[in-house]
């Protein structure tokens, strides 16, 4: 049996780019298919009646520090953005672009990058252009693409996807039916996959 397991990210999301750095040993260490599933965070928690932690300023000052040390614990960089919150609507259509044309994965790197570690302004078009050409990554082609009715009707479609299938936030794996929230559950989810990877015929 082929292990598979869904991800739901969002840029804007710092927990998300925590998340995203522990992909790559769970994949080498289970061998599991990753389904990447760019959303739009905001729409996820409108519509799940939800808001961001961050907006709580006593558990922002918590998570800040709590998220640095789980950074330490990986081996990653890691800033809190002082822009942050930043609309992240153009980086999420983006990434819809760059799933269809096969570079998800380097785009969100420098997404994330950009975002979490560098710190810079990701709601700025000339910043984006810079950190896209810096990515090796045709910017004019990208932002164009981003621009096109099918890639905004697929983000909003993966958006209400998302909340259909039980998400109040990001990010989120979801391994067959089961649902692990928040990048510090992703060695749950790891444990999962184990098991099921054991149990194969």
């Amino acid at each position: 049996m082929s292990l598979q397991a869904d991800f739901y990210f969002d840029y804007g999301s710092p927990t998300s780019y925590l998340a995203w750095v522990q992909l790559p040993g769970i994949v080498e260490r289970t061998g599991v298919t990753i389904h990447y599933k760019p959303i739009l965070l905001g729409g996820v928690l409108k519509a799940a009646g939800n808001a961001s932690p961050m907006d709580v300023p006593a558990k922002r000052n918590w998570m800040a520090r709590d998220m640095a040390s789980f950074a330490r614990r990986y081996g990653v960089p890691f800033r809190l953005n002082p822009l942050f919150p930043i609309n992240t609507l153009p980086l999420m259509r983006g990434a819809i672009h760059a799933q269809r044309e096969g570079f998800l994965v380097p785009y969100s790197d420098a997404m994330f990058r950009a975002m979490w570690v560098d710190a810079r302004d990701m709601s700025n078009p000339a910043v984006i252009a810079e950190v896209l050409a810096g990515a090796g990554i045709d910017a004019a082609r990208l932002m164009a693409g981003a621009q096109e009715p099918g890639i905004k009707e697929a983000l909003k479609a993966e958006t209400e996807a998302a909340v259909q299938r039980g998400l109040f936030g990001a990010p989120v794996l979801f391994v067959g039916d089961e649902m692990f929230f928040g990048q510090d559950r992703l060695p749950y989810a790891e444990e999962q996959l184990r098991s099921l990877g054991r149990s194969a015929p």
